[in-house]
């Protein structure tokens, strides 16, 4: 069952985002992996900023997580993450299909640019893999990211999304 989390959820969308950060580990850039993947005050502050977190439960126990955030003129897809053990179980393709139909403006996703599983997963749902250079300017304008991680991300658009180039 999908459901929007709430702050009591905290702990445990932490611990589904560095367990599922997991995949990442060797793939991105070594100077942009750490542990954890994402401190608890990072998170914090993704939530202060707007990233509203859902969540996929089965028998009460949250199995993947997916945050969603309005910037301007777009919706954010942030976050996605599904623990490690239940991965390629439709977890992920559940919680993006929800989110995507309660957006109400373009929905720009960001991933590594190795994350050559998460670009796919993302196409096999009807997102477009954009330039690198509009993915750069999309990544400096809508999210507050280091300029590294910039290099090494690519953003990807939902069928509405109309390029800037």
């Amino acid at each position: 069952m999908i459901q929007k989390c709430v702050q009591e959820d905290f702990e445990t969308i932490w611990e589904v985002i560095n367990d599922g950060s997991a995949a990442y580990k060797g793939v991105i850039p070594a100077d942009r992996w750490h542990e954890p993947y994402m401190p608890q005050e990072e998170l914090k502050t993704q939530m202060k900023e707007g990233v509203q977190f859902w969540c996929y439960k089965e028998n009460e126990e949250i199995l993947g997580v997916m945050g969603i955030q309005d910037k301007a003129d777009v919706t954010l897809i942030r976050h996605a993450y599904v623990r490690s053990i239940h991965r390629n179980k439709g977890i992920g393709s559940e919680l993006l299909t929800h989110l995507a139909a309660i957006a109400t403006l373009p929905v720009l996703i960001g991933t590594w640019a190795d994350a050559i599983w998460a670009i796919a997963f993302y196409e096999k749902h009807g997102y477009r893999l954009l330039s690198n250079s509009e993915s750069a300017s999309l990544l400096r304008k809508y999210w507050n990211i280091p300029f590294r991680q910039i290099e090494t991300s690519v953003v990807l658009a939902s069928p509405d999304w109309k390029s800037e180039n």
